[in-house]
């Protein structure tokens, strides 16, 4: 009954994404079957083929590796705040764990690490191989699909920079498509900091967060082709636009500037966030109790995307817990609601429920990466801000209807 459910998860949200076409006439089934194919192909290759599945658990020792490695850099920087050995005695280690020392400065490290591959030639060639494959199986023009590729990677606003020189000229449909699969995957520089954050939530949390975003890659495609239909074909002449660095020291400089720039934000984001949530519940806590509870955000969240949560494959009475952690990620933002999962009482969530969720809340579909969407977009194609502010809240559905599409994708597949 629980792949059934799923499985009737992924035709309401396909439904959904027709309800809210601007042509539902344009709609091709045989388009959507060989999408969600590809979407179940990349979870069964990748976690049930045991030389891949090996290979993406043994990622594991990458995480460990990076952190390890952060730490010796944050240790002599910030002494024993940073991990580093405490001059006194420890009573409580839980406290010592500090997150703007220790664990966030993983980014920097992460994003100049990036950078030389990329001048290395190992990212562009990952990222050429997935282009070849979306653009074989889904029909796209080679544009869209190199920049799709490379978002897995380099984010939203990085992924359009390797093709800057022919934004202007995208159709419609392909600028959509950009914007939402910009929403639907996460990051190559926050996946290591997820896959520490959930290391005791999910095991292999770091592989799992690389297949949710590969499978959400496709699912954004289709759902930003059901809702804005069109023609997709333009094709590109050259190869990597202006990602470049000069040399691998300009990679690693380029790529810390960057890792700075994404671990201020999230500092700040953070703090804002969780002042602004607590400062609702504070205002909630003087209303009248509700099923014997106070009113809390998380609470009224967890009401509000239940159903949905539900139609993905979540046991109704896990619902609201996964729910209000899906409604976090959409109001507030990704990080957020998987540090309050990975906080979370053991048992709140069963294995099954758990990797549903983390698939579901994988991606950047929330307001404030709309935001960062809009400003960045508009920096690169001004001529055409109209459009992109007019799609900017078709495309946060849209990714977030995507990354649902993969976390019931997971729930449908006998991933156990």
């Amino acid at each position: 009954m629980e792949h059934l459910q799923s499985a009737l998860g992924i035709l309401v949200i396909i439904a959904a994404a027709w309800a809210l076409s601007e042509d539902r006439r344009a709609f091709r089934w045989r388009m959507a079957a060989g999408t969600l194919a590809l979407q179940a192909a990349i979870a069964l290759l990748l976690l049930k083929v045991p030389p891949a599945r090996d290979a993406l658990y043994g990622l594991n020792g990458v995480v460990t590796a990076l952190t390890a490695a952060t730490q010796a850099g944050t240790s002599f920087i910030f002494g024993y705040m940073g991990g580093g050995p405490a001059p006194f005695a420890v009573t409580h280690p839980g406290n010592m764990v500090n997150l703007a020392f220790s664990i966030l400065p993983l980014v920097m490290v992460v994003g100049a690490l990036s950078a030389i591959l990329w001048y290395w030639r190992v990212l562009p060639a990952i990222v050429h191989a997935m282009a070849v494959v979306l653009r074989r199986t889904l029909g796209l023009g080679g544009a869209v699909t190199l920049s799709s590729a490379a978002m897995v990677f380099l984010g939203n606003i990085e992924g359009q920079l390797v093709i800057r020189p022919y934004l202007a000229r995208l159709t419609r449909t392909e600028l959509f498509v950009l914007m939402t699969v910009g929403l639907s995957v996460i990051a190559g520089s926050v996946f290591v900091l997820y896959a520490t954050i959930l290391a005791d939530v999910l095991p292999g949390a770091l592989g799992h967060l690389l297949v949710a975003s590969m499978m959400s890659l496709p699912a954004g495609i289709l759902i930003a082709r059901i809702m804005v239909p069109g023609d997709a074909d333009t094709d590109v002449t050259v190869r990597e636009g202006t990602v470049q660095y000069r040399s691998t020291m300009d990679a690693m400089a380029q790529g810390t500037e960057d890792g700075l720039k994404i671990y201020l934000q999230i500092l700040a984001m953070l703090i804002v966030t969780t002042a602004l949530v607590a400062l609702a519940n504070l205002v909630l806590g003087v209303l009248p109790d509700v099923a014997g509870a106070p009113l809390t955000l998380e609470r009224m969240l967890g009401w509000l995307f239940a159903p949905l949560v539900w139609l993905l494959g979540v046991p109704w009475e896990q619902a609201a817990t996964a729910g209000g952690l899906l409604g976090v990620k959409v109001i507030l933002n990704e990080l957020v609601a998987y540090l309050r999962m990975a906080a979370l009482p053991a048992g709140s969530l069963d294995p099954r429920a758990a990797m549903i969720t983390v698939y579901a809340m994988c991606g950047f579909a929330n307001f404030a990466s709309v935001g960062i969407l809009i400003a960045g977009m508009s920096a690169l194609i001004p001529e055409r801000r109209g459009e992109v502010v007019a799609l900017s809240l078709r495309a946060l559905v849209a990714g977030v209807m995507a990354s649902g599409l993969s976390g019931a994708m997971v729930g449908l597949l006998p991933l156990g």
